[in-house]
């Protein structure tokens, strides 16, 4: 089922979201929907709380539109390793037309359960590591916007005022 994706300034997109303590079959379908979500949007990547849900749930899938989908699903994931530096241009599902450079690690090592409740270790680079990076940020109540320059942000919040006085 597609749900609803929440858009800057939602007050949910700023919470913290509480850690999956047990895979039920409400988690499992909450992971459907939101890739289903994510593809319809379309987009790499997609947090639980960006459809209102605040549990530590991320679904990415990375692969090129020529590719077959790469669907990751990652209950409660963390960076235990990250690496490197990259500074590239992100946008996200919950600030639709807006994107800027974001610093973030190059490389990272990100630790989760799959579905089936198995520990995963993932090692990403690239567009892979932006997107858990961007994800994982969501699910603390980050968004992309925040870890941009004063200077940035505040060009980002006066061209949302505008948008909604029109």
């Amino acid at each position: 089922m597609i749900r609803p994706i929440l858009a800057f300034p939602d007050p949910l997109l700023k919470q913290k979201s509480a850690p999956v303590t047990i895979i039920t079959d409400e988690i499992i379908q909450l992971a459907r929907d939101m890739a289903e979500t994510m593809y319809d949007a379309p987009g790499v990547g997609l947090a639980a709380p960006q459809i209102g849900v605040l549990q530590r749930v991320i679904v990415i899938d990375v692969a090129a539109k020529n590719e077959p989908p790469q669907l990751i699903t990652a209950i409660n994931p963390v960076v235990i390793h990250g690496e490197g530096e990259t500074y590239e241009e992100e946008g996200c599902l919950s600030v639709p037309d807006f994107s800027a450079n974001v610093k973030r690690h190059e490389r990272v090592v990100v630790k989760g359960l799959s579905l089936e409740g198995q520990e995963r270790i993932w090692h990403a680079d690239g567009l892979l590591a932006v997107a858990f990076q961007h994800e994982i940020d969501h699910l603390d109540g980050i968004l992309f916007v925040d870890r941009l320059s004063p200077l940035k942000r505040d060009l980002f919040v006066k061209k949302c005022k505008k948008r909604s006085a029109q």
